[in-house]
């Protein structure tokens, strides 16, 4: 990748409990402007790896023994949560995460807590109601009685609202219909187009993440196994069949017969 970087993971280690070993050698990059998929199964890394990047990891007795994550150039290494946030990274969490006992408005307005020090920026609520027309609709309504898939709509408007230079989005597609995926990878398709806002997306959905991505990467077992632009992880037999679910005509194949992926050493030293 040649564009212009804005977060760079480089060779990191993580543990959970000083013991557990989550990610092992991990490392990627998200050029500005650009959306970036992390794909794998259940257990790979993939939350983790976004919690790291949020510095998230001690609210679960996690910790960084190696490597190194820089966002805009700087090292987050010691930056507080709330501090990366101010500075331009807002992390979309799994399962929303929203204020259930707020209104849809009164979630907006606790996301203008990351403009705090940013030369009076001010909070664009009618920018969130255009991606969003169900959200204006629903302003008044508390957020615990909103669908899932409008849910989703205010934590990625709590997101814009922050006007962030990178979103880490962790599984938007987690428990919405098909219909309702479909709106919503399609709205942040046009974010990113028409804001220019960076994104790495954590999605089980390969299909709905690699149309809207750039780039992408394959996790196993805590390690990038697989990257590359989009276009030729979708031409790749084993991504088509393991993770798009098209066997390419390919009849009685087991996984034996697959060869495993090969680590990439490109960040190796």
């Amino acid at each position: 990748m040649t564009a212009e970087t804005i977060l760079e993971i480089e060779n990191i280690e993580l543990t959970y409990k000083g013991s557990i070993q989550a990610l092992r050698g991990l490392s990627l990059k998200v050029p500005k402007g650009q959306i970036v998929a992390l794909l794998g199964s259940n257990g790979a890394g993939k939350s983790s790896t976004l919690k790291a990047v949020s510095n998230l990891l001690s609210l679960e007795n996690g910790e960084l023994t190696a490597g190194r994550i820089r966002f805009n150039g700087k090292d987050t290494a010691g930056l507080s949560p709330h501090a990366l946030v101010r500075s331009g990274l807002f992390h979309v969490m799994e399962g929303r995460r929203i204020f259930e006992d707020l209104t849809v408005e009164e979630n907006l307005v606790a996301a203008t807590y990351a403009l705090t020090g940013r030369g009076g920026a001010p909070a664009d609520f009618e920018q969130v109601y255009d991606y969003f027309p169900r959200l204006k609709e629903r302003r008044h309504n508390r957020a615990g009685y909103l669908s899932g898939g409008e849910q989703q709509m205010l934590a990625i408007g709590r997101a814009l609202v922050a006007r962030p230079s990178l979103i880490l989005l962790d599984e938007p597609s987690l428990g919405l219909s098909p219909l309702l995926v479909e709106e919503i990878f399609t709205i942040i398709a046009h974010i990113n187009r028409e804001t220019g806002v960076s994104m790495l997306l954590v999605e089980q959905n390969a299909a709905v993440a690699l149309a809207i991505s750039q780039f992408g990467y394959i996790m196993e077992n805590g390690r990038i196994q697989l990257d590359g632009p989009t276009e030729r992880l979708m031409a790749d037999d084993d991504v088509r069949e393991f993770y798009l679910g098209q066997s390419g005509g390919a009849e009685n194949r087991s996984f034996r017969d697959i060869k495993h992926y090969k680590r990439r050493k490109r960040w190796l030293s």
